[in-house]
């Protein structure tokens, strides 16, 4: 993935949050612009605190208001400290307006950056990793994870940089006025701060349990939805309902959990750090009342320790948030670092008009050995059309995955080409163009929920209306148009709702012979479509295979004995093998495993 996040060494590595805080370096301008605001910011609130120290300290010496020459009361002096105090207020009001908007800004930037390369990665990944992580896995770490990672990264470098500031200054202030009265706040500070931080690492296995128990809630709910109708059609709405209900209450106890530990372990570090007010506030008692701190600083100091307290107590929660953050970075950098199996070759494919052929090849679905294909034989020549038969499970859909390499064969060859001009294996070939001569149109029928035209033209962006109406008409799809009220702009809804599983079948057909390939297979799908309608547009296709400069090789996955009569040679898949090849005719006189399968 191109865009990806340079990580500058293992540290880096292992920490996945400080590896996601790296992507503001996308942005450096407005990242250092709201870094030097928030400081101008922080310092101001320090200075604030100084000046009603000095404000206190010059009404104790009787300098604030004064007796005039003619017996009334001057407050210019009370005038002056209360304009430069309210004018101090309005800049910093601004200038943290300014900071919070860009902070804002740059945060939503930086969950757009991570949603992208997480899109961008599960594009990239092959169809085995998908098969392992379902849908709602995906779905939660693109929106909670995200979500999470973004919310705690604004916090992070936000009060890390604040508090950072103002430890810094405000115990520098207290140096000044006594090195005791810093150096004890500074002591119970690093002690509350290391209590909260030993327990990160148990509130991130904690969220980590949350995470996993969100992604159940998530995968069932996308079931849900998206399987409705069966839902309604076997009346499983209480079933479902109280699985969904279930996953809930996990998710709602793990989240408990989380919160039972948090509540029990971080108010002790934040009483701790809270007892720097009792320590200044004696002290200082001690030091005005021994005539070697002036009251005016022991106001001040207490302020500034009182802000100090206030921003440290609010780093344990950060820390708490954080640590819910840490989790979801691990889980999403384990989507970023996943490696495709598959792999883009560097060579271009033969030129001219192209066959496969799978030698000796063995594959499993998960790549774990479990393997669906053994030792399989199969040529198919330019042009030719070729029906591959076989019973449920035994391997068709897998092995027309291997052409368009959206799986890769665990052993043996899979090769384009022809005995003319040779053949060449397709994990040698440049991967974009592998899959744009050879299109595979599955049995599922996916549409986009788009116009038709818009899910017409996903593989030629450049048709034109004409184009798209003679795709149809190829398709036997002709006379869907006169249905659709708005023709090729009708909205099809989610996934095509609005069509039937035939219409469905047709458009995506349609979709396939607009891309144009050299390579077509139907892996079952037409198995909606009636005898008649099937046959149509299968001799359609043929007729548009005679008119084409190169000649149209197709594999149809076949389960209807109609499919198989529109093939020129039939090929018979059994355990995993290709165990018979020839004519309908030929294995229907030859092959009694043919006929039973075919019902003859």
């Amino acid at each position: 993935m191109g865009d990806r996040v340079k990580v500058p060494g293992a540290f880096l590595r292992r920490s996945p949050l400080l590896r996601c805080l790296a992507i503001y370096g996308d942005m450096p301008g407005r990242f250092l612009l709201t870094a030097t605001l928030l400081a101008g910011v922080n310092i101001a609130l320090v200075g604030q605190q100084v000046l009603v120290g000095h404000a206190v300290q010059e009404a104790q010496h009787g300098k604030l208001v004064r007796i005039g020459p003619d017996g009334l009361l001057d407050y210019d002096r009370a005038w002056f400290w209360v304009a430069l105090l309210l004018a101090l207020s309005l800049a910093r009001a601004a200038v943290q307006y300014g900071a919070g908007l860009l902070s804002l800004s740059i945060g939503q930037r930086l969950l757009t950056i991570l949603r992208e390369r997480i899109l961008v990665q599960i594009q990239r990944l092959d169809l085995a990793y998908h098969w392992r992580h379902g849908v709602g896995e995906m779905v939660t770490r693109m929106t909670r994870d995200a979500d999470k990672v973004r919310d705690a990264l604004i916090n992070f470098w936000r009060q890390i940089f604040e508090t950072g500031l103002i430890i810094a200054i405000s115990l520098g202030l207290l140096w000044v006025y006594s090195p005791w009265l810093a150096l004890t706040p500074a002591l119970l500070l690093l002690a509350g701060i290391a209590m909260l931080w030993s327990e990160a690492d148990a509130l991130v296995a904690l969220d980590r349990r949350i995470g996993d128990a969100y992604d159940a809630v998530t995968q069932d709910l996308s079931e849900g939805i998206n399987g409705v109708r069966v839902i309604k059609a076997f009346s499983l709405g209480e079933a479902r309902t109280a699985r969904f209900q279930r996953h809930v209450d996990l998710f709602r106890a793990e989240a408990r959990a989380a919160i039972r530990h948090a509540s029990r372990r971080v108010p002790l570090p934040q009483t701790i750090i809270a007892l720097s007010h009792a320590w200044v506030l004696g002290f200082g008692a001690w030091m005005v009342a021994h005539g070697t701190l002036g009251l005016g600083a022991l106001v001040a100091a207490m302020l500034v320790v009182n802000m100090l307290v206030l921003r440290i107590e609010g780093i344990g929660r950060l820390l708490q948030v954080i640590a819910d953050a840490r989790a979801s970075a691990a889980r999403i950098w384990e989507v970023l670092d996943a490696e495709p199996v598959i792999q883009s070759g560097g060579k271009a494919l033969p030129a001219g008009a192209i066959g496969f052929r799978l030698s000796h090849v063995s594959a499993s679905p998960l790549g774990d050995g479990a393997a669906v294909l053994r030792d399989l034989h199969l040529e198919v020549r330019p042009g030719e059309v070729v029906a591959l038969v076989g019973a449920t499970g035994s391997g068709k859909s897998m092995l027309t995955s291997l052409l368009p390499r959206l799986v890769e064969a665990d052993e043996g060859r899979v090769e384009l080409g022809s005995q003319a001009q040779g053949w060449q294996d397709v994990r040698e070939g440049d991967l974009r163009e592998l899959r744009r001569r050879v299109h595979v149109l599955p049995q599922e029928s996916f549409l986009f929920s788009d116009t038709l035209a818009a899910n017409l033209r996903l593989c030629a962006p450049d048709a034109t209306d004409a184009q798209l109406h003679e795709a149809l008409d190829k398709a036997a799809a002709g006379e869907l148009l006169s249905r659709l009220g708005d023709g090729l702009e009708t909205r099809v809804g989610d996934r095509g709702a609005t069509l039937s599983g035939g219409q469905r079948q047709r458009v995506c057909l349609a979709r396939a012979l607009l891309a144009d390939a050299d390579i077509l297979v139907l892996d079952d799908a037409t198995s909606a479509l009636d005898a008649r309608t099937e046959r149509r547009a299968i001799d359609n296709i043929r007729g548009l295979r005679n008119g084409r400069a190169r000649p149209l090789t197709m594999l149809i996955v076949a389960s209807r004995l109609s499919t198989a009569l529109a093939a020129d040679r039939v090929a018979l898949l059994s355990g995993g093998r290709i165990v018979a090849e020839g004519t309908h005719q030929q294995l229907a006189s030859d092959n009694a495993a043919y006929r039973a399968l075919m019902g003859l």
